[in-house]
Formats: C-alpha cells, sequence, structure tokens
C-alpha cells in the first residue's frame, strides 16, 4: 500500500490518497471529500467559519446594516408584511395548526425528520415519470394514512403498491409547508432578494438585464455554508430531487420553472405572508428557486478561496477571510497566505542577488584588468586612484577582507622599549619600501601647508622635494637624540 502527500497535487486535494495494490479492494469507491477542512472549521469553531463565509458574502452583494444584521442572527428578520390583518389571521392558523404537531410534521427540522423525510424522497427518484408530478395533488385519505405512519415512526413499505407517486409527492410539500419557517430560513430573505438582482455590466459599466450567474453561483454557494446543517442537509436532497425531476421533463412535462411555482412558496417565501405582500418580489424569489434547480449540482460545493483559507488555518498559517486578499497574496507572493512557497521565493531570491554580486565582481574585475594594460596616462592614473578609494570592489588576485589578526602582546621590558623608541622608525619605513603594491604617496602632516600651495607631489619640483626630505631626516635625528638623553638620565 503506498500513500501519497497532498501536496503533490493540487490545493484541492486535501485528503491523502489511498492506492491499494490488493485487486479485490480496487473496485471500492475512494472516500474523498474536498471540503474536509471547511466542515472541520465549521463543527469546531463556527464563529470563525461564520465570520470568513459573511465578510465573502459582503463582498458580493450590498446588505445595510440591518439586513446583515438580521444575516448574522443578531437581529430578528423583519419580512414583509408582518403587520398586516391578513399576516395575522395566518399566524394564529399556524399557531392551531402546530399545537397538534407530531413528531415530523409541524416540528421543527431534526436529523430524525430528515431520516423520515429521506424515504419520500428515495421513493420519488425511482418515479419521475409521473405527468404533473408535484403539481396534481394525490388522494387526502392514503396521504393522511402515509403522514400518521411517518409522525409514529413506524416503517413504511412506499414500494408495496399502497401509495402513488402523486401522493408522496403531495405529502413531501405538505412537510415543507408546516416547518416553523422556510427552509432557506427568514433571516436569509433579504439576501437571496440580492442575489436575485445581481446582473452583468456592459462596457459603459451600466447594468443589464442578463444575470452574472457566475456571481449568482457563488454567492449561493456561501449562503449554503451558513444554513443550520440540518437545513443544508434536507436541502441538498430536495434540489437534486428536483433536478432529476426537470431533466425528466419531456415525461412528467414539469420543468424547473414549473417545479419553482410549487416549491417557492415553501421553501423560500416566509411564513404567513400573502401574494399581495410579496408583490414584485414573487418573480425574484420564483426565479431565484428556478435558478437553484438548474445549477445545483453546483451549489453544495465551498468555493476554492474558503476551501484554501481553511485548510490554511488548521496548518497554523493566518487564515485569510476575503477572496480579493487571496488573490493579492497568490499573485505577490505573500509570506502570510502560502509560508512554504514564501520561503522558497526567499531562497530564490537570495540566490539571484548571489549571482548579481558575482557577476559584479567580474565586471569589475574585468575593468580593472583593461585600465590597467592602458598605456601610461594621465587618465589611467585617475582611474586607479579611483579604484583605489573603493576597497570594496575587488581587483584581480585580491582575497575577500578577513578579520585582523590579533596583534601580539609587546615586550614591556625597558631595554625593548628603547629599541623600539629608537629603531622602530627605520624598520618601518624599510618595510613599506619593500611594499611592491602601488599605493597613493602619502604626506606628512607637517608639509600639508606646502603641499597645498604647490600643489600635488606630481607637480613639485626635485628641488623643493629633496628640502622636505632633508627636513624630515633632521626632524627624526632630533628625536633619536633626545629619547636616548632622556632614557640614559632615568638610569
Amino acid at each position: 500500500m503506498r500513500f501519497f502527500s497532498p501536496s503533490l497535487f493540487s490545493s484541492d486535494a486535501i485528503c491523502s490518497f489511498v492506492i491499494c495494490n490488493d485487486s479485490s479492494l480496487r473496485s471500492q469507491p475512494i472516500i474523498f471529500n474536498p471540503d474536509f477542512f471547511v466542515e472541520k472549521l465549521r463543527h469546531e469553531k463556527p464563529e470563525v467559519f461564520t465570520e470568513l463565509v459573511v465578510s465573502n458574502i459582503t463582498r458580493l452583494i450590498d446588505l445595510p446594516g440591518a439586513e446583515l444584521a438580521q444575516l448574522m442572527g443578531e437581529e430578528d428578520p423583519k419580512l414583509p408584511g408582518a403587520n398586516s390583518t391578513a399576516s395575522g389571521f395566518f399566524r394564529s392558523l399556524m399557531s392551531l395548526k402546530r399545537k397538534e404537531k407530531g413528531v415530523v410534521f409541524g416540528s421543527p427540522l431534526t436529523e430524525e425528520g430528515i431520516a423520515q423525510v429521506s424515504q419520500l424522497i428515495e421513493y420519488l427518484h425511482k418515479n419521475l415519470r409521473a405527468e404533473g408530478l408535484f403539481r396534481v395533488p394525490g388522494n387526502s385519505i392514503r396521504q393522511q394514512i402515509l403522514k400518521d405512519a411517518l409522525n409514529s415512526g413506524t416503517d413504511i413499505d412506499l414500494d408495496s403498491g399502497e401509495f402513488h407517486s402523486n401522493d408522496v409527492a403531495t405529502l413531501l410539500k405538505m412537510f415543507l409547508g408546516e416547518l416553523p419557517e422556510p427552509l432557506l430560513t427568514h433571516k436569509h430573505f433579504h439576501a437571496h432578494l440580492k442575489i436575485a438582482d445581481l446582473m452583468l455590466f456592459d462596457e459603459k459599466g451600466n447594468k443589464t438585464s442578463t444575470p452574472d450567474k457566475e456571481r449568482q453561483i457563488e454567492a449561493l454557494q456561501l449562503l449554503f455554508l451558513i444554513l443550520p446543517a440540518p437545513n443544508r442537509s434536507l436541502l441538498k436532497l430536495l434540489l437534486d430531487l428536483l433536478y432529476q425531476t426537470a431533466k425528466k421533463q419531456d415525461k412528467n412535462k414539469m420543468s424547473a420553472h414549473n417545479l419553482a411555482l410549487m416549491f417557492a412558496p415553501h421553501i423560500l417565501w416566509p411564513r404567513n405572508v400573502t401574494a399581495n405582500d410579496l408583490q414584485e418580489n414573487i418573480t425574484k424569489l420564483n426565479n431565484g428557486v428556478t435558478f437553484m434547480i438548474k445549477h445545483s449540482q453546483k451549489l453544495f460545493k465551498a468555493p476554492a478561496y474558503i476551501r484554501e483559507c481553511a485548510r490554511l488555518h488548521y496548518l497554523g498559517s493566518r487564515a485569510h477571510t476575503s477572496k480579493d486578499d487571496l488573490d493579492l497574496l497568490t499573485s505577490s507572493g505573500s509570506k502570510e497566505l502560502q509560508p512554504l512557497k514564501s520561503q522558497k521565493r526567499s531562497r530564490l531570491d537570495t540566490c539571484h542577488q548571489e549571482e548579481t554580486q558575482q557577476r559584479t565582481e567580474e565586471a569589475l574585475k574585468e575593468l580593472f584588468r583593461h585600465v590597467n594594460n592602458m598605456p601610461d596616462s594621465a587618465k589611467k592614473k585617475k582611474l586607479i586612484r579611483q579604484f583605489n578609494k573603493h576597497p570594496t570592489a575587488l581587483t584581480p588576485g585580491s582575497e575577500v577582507p578577513t578579520s585582523p589578526a590579533p596583534r601580539r602582546t609587546r615586550s614591556r621590558s625597558f631595554s625593548g622599549l628603547i629599541k623600539r623608541k629608537v629603531l622602530g622608525t627605520p624598520v618601518i619605513l624599510e618595510r613599506k619600501s619593500r611594499d611592491t603594491t602601488p599605493e597613493p604617496e602619502r604626506v606628512s602632516k607637517e608639509n600639508v601647508h606646502l603641499l597645498q600651495k604647490c600643489g600635488s607631489p606630481a607637480h613639485m619640483s626635485q628641488a623643493k622635494l629633496k628640502t622636505l626630505e632633508g627636513r624630515k631626516e633632521e626632524s627624526c635625528r632630533c628625536m633619536r637624540t633626545r629619547l636616548l638623553s632622556k632614557d640614559s638620565s632615568s638610569l
């Protein structure tokens, strides 16, 4: 058995692949969940996850403060027609119905209720060819028998032939309609209206009437991520059923739009409102559900940048909260987003700098050789002096400067002191005279004034040079005589 690291594949390959050499196991499906870290972050750190998703939702749609607070659950949803007389009547009617609520119907959505209703969805997948499915009502008596069986939690054999597909389809709509709130929740209502308004722009930046499908899909992907887990599970089962039903519209005569008209009031419309309360929003809501049915196979995948942020969150790197941040960091190679890539890039930059410095040094060496081979002239001397002023520029044959060697401890004996005082200057002068490296001629402090008047040593006359040398030797003799007399008197 061989294991492959996920780093060898694309960024979507989050889980490790396992390749087994056992031929009996090769036919088994490989469980692979690209949203593994997304689900992990959702369950372990829901507040961080919600903030990450909502920050990207507000990048796509404009939500004012009140609507954003409703989406985050910080305020109660303000829905259309909430204060009308008709809505009050419907609220009282629904409250009477819920007093007799059973285990499944009329109760808040739970995993147990989804398990019961999934029997209906599974049966309908096998009977999609019935004409007028979800539109033609079933038999009310058979529906009540089936409803009581689901509420009691008993096992039902739907394939026995006792129930018709229209009975099961009508009961599924009844279950969705009796939920305390729509499947897509009240607090997401305003966000769905804004998603329906996402349109393309022309070349002049004007808004057109053509829906921006890519942004709508991305916004729905994000919105579905922050649905409660039971709502999201049932919504996925339902939209997949409606998608498969619409594919058989040549048999059942039910297109995606016809199905949306049947299910929008149950899964998206706010509870206890009438069509008059929604007014112009009815078309937006119906078209929104039609869009969900047509693109249902793409809506339950987390966007790539959300998967990347969740993955980096568990790799110890700082997770970014926006797709724009991720795009910017990807283009600039930020250390925060991809530390491994940034380390490689820094090493490459260091190597590039070293190569550049080496090429510069080689070019300087070549230039020095060229200058050194030039015939003697004032220009050549000037160039050599410029080279000598920059000791960091390496000349041919020069070595990398090293740290100076530690000085030897001088002898503190009296005879050694006399020897250094008397012989120190001639020895140093002799060593300097043996030095073959051409250096610029140095001038003593005593002759600075004369040099300023006369100019550089190259322009001084031979007589003046001899005068300066004579004065220098005379001063040295006087200095040695004074030192000897001083040392003798101390003895």
